[in-house]
């Protein structure tokens, strides 16, 4: 070990006394202070005008900025390794040959140093020179420490690891190489082509299995992913220490083949066992049940939620199988096919294989088209072929090899898959229960944990499955089509990510003129109709929340009517007249209430009937012609307003209101009225100015948990009947949660469905905001550090350096 020591002694002062390996370290400084100090400053100037125009603007609420500083797409690490293959080489380019060149390495043979100890110590001696790449872009994550609040230092730990790891792996190639040619610039050019092939070559040949697994397990990068975002894995790390000691006992060969007589197979044969060895080692170590994992973040981001581990862990030994359906033709076929096989498997499946190793994953790849739901622009490209003819086209087109993806006719012997769209979908199954786990019509297309949760759920217990029963006939909104005020896109469409139909709930609808409700249902939705509802539909609806029913109640200015019969019952009316407010930027009937604290609460636990008080937080709800809802001082309910008006902006208009005419004032002569009547009054709408009916108004509004002295405009109703705790919403406003208002729907709209069916789906899943969502820092500030690190930090250490190698020279 002494003699180790002494070569790495040895090498550390070539390295240092080396005019390369300092204007690495300076330009490698200048890289990092750019990549540092470019986002900082943008994200100093968001902030800043934001928080100026918006105090308790909430649009950093999501943001982690250790995330976005040092991983967004322009982010620190992400362009730092990405560029850090055009340095090393540089330094590890005469790290064996400059002594073969010299003649030193003579001098070492015939010294009491073995081979295996030159090439340790050496080695020794560039890993501790890639300790002050590391100090460099630690600077930059002390820098964000002061910075950034909270900032996230796990998920720093672990991405410094990665990048350690990477540079080593790069010196132990580099060492090889060096070792194999005696110039300096074929030694670095060599190695820079050999890293260039490790980065790349994770992006060909993915097609066929053999290769995609070889290349993937030789793509040097993808190794530290899970790294940069703070996911240590032991097959990762073990990936690492397996390369770098297959390159250094390549280098061992190689300096002992110039000693030694030996036939060529013999020499082959070491570098062959070796690399088999190595493959074999890293084979075995990256199975799911050998790979340990550890989540260095604050929040655990790369871990699924402890409720869905639960749902894993109730699994048991139970197999489960996922069969990965592949159409060629079909909307997302591309990223199910073999190629994208690798990203699948790691980033879509491992959060989950981590915590149950033994899934079995299927695949089956076919072609389909069905121009009823697909269209018929694929024929008019190519126009009079038939399907077959099609498909062997578009394989010529592509160069891809058709031959294994089965006719329609086959694979509808296996399973239809035409309901599903003929889209890129898995089917999971579990003791003999199969479900559908989506990918959707957007941008991140696979599904979120919340999906996976859903179908976990469903399969362990189809019992709790909600049943959702939309009440139609009377032209109320649709849950099968996609135009702007229809429920599609919430509801039943199997291609939306924030459908109920992905979150675990049974979808259906239908006339009660002419049906029954089915007894099996948890939720009944009366959504805005526009006619009466008959007799006997409304019979209907009374003797279900007689019997204790959940129900969901979504009515429109103007058609108050319609609503009002069944209302009755619960003791709830809708107001005549229309919501207006003051706005200068909207028309005057879209008004946006304030969401109470009880509205959080239950967002916060949505299986609990009782609301609790929240920290408040300022926060609207868009609804775009909304009636206001009136109450009766007796109805038997637990009342809670979750949306309601200010009353300072926003009044009842009881004349005719045209929303393209002149800006309408407060009229008290016309009906108008700014104040909610009296609750005793039997529903009776009056318009009055006593004190002392505004202090009943205020009294009854406290019974009904409303903050505010304005409209209600959304409330929360709930009552014991008999074993059952019967939950109902009201809403004045059909059109909150209609296709057209697609953010607001994702926001809130399943938070809804999830207080209505006692919180069984979705799956509850909370998280906290990340800590780390504040800069410290203004833009004045940022830009001085900008200064600082490119120009001034650089400056120091040229300046340093100079220094040390004149007077080395001069010595």
């Amino acid at each position: 070990m002494r003699m180790v020591i002494q070569v790495a002694k040895a090498e550390l002062r070539n390295l240092f006394y080396s005019p390369i390996a300092w204007f690495m370290l300076i330009a490698f400084l200048v890289q990092c202070a750019w990549y540092y100090s470019t986002p900082l400053e943008l994200n100093a100037n968001l902030q800043d005008v934001i928080l100026r125009n918006n105090p308790q603007s909430d649009f950093f609420e999501k943001t982690s900025f250790t995330r976005a500083l040092f991983l967004g797409d322009d982010g620190f690490f992400r362009n730092v390794l990405q560029n850090l293959y055009l340095f090393l080489p540089l330094l590890t380019m005469g790290l064996i040959g400059r002594e073969v060149q010299n003649g030193t390495i003579k001098l070492l043979y015939s010294s009491p140093v073995t081979i295996r100890q030159i090439v340790t110590g050496k080695f020794i001696a560039f890993m501790i020179f890639n300790l002050l790449l590391v100090l460099i872009v630690g600077i930059f994550c002390v820098s964000a420490a002061i910075q950034v609040k909270s900032m996230d230092y796990g998920m720093l730990v672990s991405a410094l690891l990665g990048f350690y790891l990477l540079a080593c792996t790069y010196g132990a190639i580099g060492a090889f190489m060096s070792s194999i040619t005696t110039y300096q610039v074929v030694s670095a050019f060599s190695t820079f082509l050999v890293i260039l092939l490790l980065t790349f070559i994770g992006n060909v040949w993915q097609q066929y299995d053999f290769v995609r697994d070889l290349t993937y397990f030789l793509h040097l990068p993808g190794r530290t992913e899970k790294m940069l975002v703070g996911l240590i894995t032991t097959k990762d790390v073990i990936y690492f220490m397996v390369v770098i000691g297959m390159f250094m006992l390549f280098t061992i060969f190689k300096l002992r083949d110039a000693r030694e007589t030996k036939p060529w197979y013999v020499k082959a044969g070491r570098y062959l066992g070796v690399l088999i060895a190595g493959l074999l080692i890293g084979y075995i170590t990256s199975r799911p049940i050998l790979t340990g994992y550890w989540d260095t973040t604050a929040q655990n981001v790369n871990t699924i939620h402890p409720n869905t581990q639960a749902l894993i862990r109730e699994m048991g030994d139970e197999p489960l199988e996922v069969t990965l359906y592949v159409n060629y033709l079909g909307r997302g076929g591309y990223a199910g096919l073999p190629a994208a096989r690798n990203f699948y498997l790691s980033w879509i499946w491992e959060s989950y294989t981590r915590f149950k190793p033994d899934i079995k994953f299927n695949y089956e790849y076919y072609y389909d088209h069905d121009s009823t739901f697909m269209g018929n622009h694929l024929y008019k490209r190519f126009p009079g072929k038939s399907l077959d003819q099609i498909i062997q086209k578009m394989g010529e087109y592509q160069d891809a090899d058709v031959s294994y993806f089965q006719k329609p006719e086959e694979m509808r012997k296996k399973v239809d898959l035409r309901p599903e769209g003929l889209a890129l979908v898995m089917q999971l199954k579990y003791k003999g229960r199969t479900e559908f786990l989506r990918t959707y019509n957007d941008s991140k297309m696979w599904p979120e944990e919340t999906n996976f949760a859903a179908v976990f759920k469903k399969l362990l217990h189809p019992e709790k499955v909600p049943n959702v029963t939309f009440i139609t006939g009377h032209y109320e909104r649709n849950i099968y089509k996609l135009g702007e005020r229809e429920y599609g896109n919430h509801t039943a469409m199997k291609e939306s990510r924030n459908a109920l139909v992905n979150f675990g709930y049974n979808m259906d609808s239908l006339s009660l003129d002419h049906n029954e409700i089915p007894a099996n249902t948890q939720l009944l939705v009366l959504a805005d109709p526009k006619s009466a509802l008959s007799d006997t539909c409304q019979l209907k609806i009374r003797e279900y929340i007689r019997r204790g029913g959940n129900m969901f109640i979504m009515g429109e200015p103007g058609k108050q009517q319609m609503l009002n019969p069944v209302l009755q019952q619960i003791g709830v009316q809708l107001q005549d007249g229309i919501i207006l407010t003051e706005t200068l930027q909207e028309a005057q009937d879209m008004v946006a209430p304030s969401i109470n604290s009880p509205m959080f609460s239950l967002m916060a636990d949505p299986s609990s009937a009782i609301f609790k008080k929240v920290k408040p937080k300022h926060a609207h709800m868009m609804m775009p012609g909304a009636a206001a809802i009136q109450l009766s001082d007796s109805n038997g309910f637990t009342n809670t307003a979750l949306l309601a008006t200010d009353r300072g902006i926003t009044w009842i208009r009881k004349g005719v209101f045209v929303r393209d005419s002149a800006k309408l004032q407060f009229n008290a002569a016309e009906g108008d009225q700014r104040s909610m009547p009296t609750f005793g009054d039997a529903f009776q709408v009056t318009h009055t100015a006593h004190a002392d009916s505004e202090e009943k108004n205020k009294d009854e509004h406290s019974k009904a948990g409303f903050e505010g002295d304005g409209f209600i405009t959304m409330l929360a109703m709930h009552r014991n009947v008999g074993q059952k705790d019967q939950r109902i919403l009201v809403a004045g406003d059909a059109d909150f949660i209609s296709n057209i208002r697609s953010m607001q729907v994702g926001k809130y709209a399943s938070y809804f469905y999830g207080w209505l069916n006692n919180g069984e789906f979705p799956v509850y899943l909370p998280g906290n905001p990340p800590p780390d969502n504040r800069l410290k820092l203004g833009p004045d500030t940022a830009k001085t550090f900008r200064i600082i690190y490119i120009y001034i930090l650089p400056g120091a250490v040229l300046l340093f350096a100079a220094v040390l190698l004149i007077r080395r020279k001069r010595k």
